[in-house]
């Protein structure tokens, strides 16, 4: 009976550990994301990103502009519509609708106050939410909504 209960055992571990190595693989994979916008409005966005968030510039020629955050890390590029290098998945311009940004900073009311100097249009003013985010809003030349903000646990 202890041999076959050991062996019920041993079976079972194999079972769950096979199946937890499927969901959570040992090997990790490297990725990085930027996020990619179709517009007409290069000189636009590169002036917004640098200037009015520190951005860096990591790559740019006629039709396309690759930027960084203040880090160096690549983040956000621009593409010009209809340019006869791209495929078609990557021809039509941003409308301008259902895009987003977060930025997360370490001081959310300095970057606000910075953001006020420059004279950048304030979309949703500096503000504490019950989730525990305090955060503002801006938007850039093509529309999407850039969310500046700090987390903090909820009531701290």
């Amino acid at each position: 009976m202890k041999t076959i209960l050991t062996i019920f055992c041993l079976v079972s571990f194999s079972i769950v550990s096979a199946a937890q190595s499927k969901n959570h693989p040992t090997k990790t994979r490297s990725m990085k994301v930027n996020a990619g916008i179709i517009t007409s409005k290069l000189a636009e966005s590169k002036e917004f990103y640098t200037e009015v968030l520190q951005f860096g510039v990591l790559f740019e020629n006629e039709f396309y502009l690759l930027l960084s955050d203040p880090e160096g890390n690549p983040v956000i590029s621009f593409l010009l519509p209809e340019h006869p290098s791209q495929q078609a998945l990557f021809q039509k311009a941003f409308q301008g609708r259902g895009m987003y940004l977060t930025i997360e900073v370490a001081d959310v009311d300095t970057f606000y106050k910075e953001i006020q100097q420059k004279k950048v249009p304030i979309k949703i003013e500096l503000r504490d939410e019950p989730w525990g985010d305090r955060h503002f809003a801006i938007e850039d030349p093509n529309g999407i909504g850039i969310d500046i903000v700090h987390y903090t646990e909820p009531g701290a």
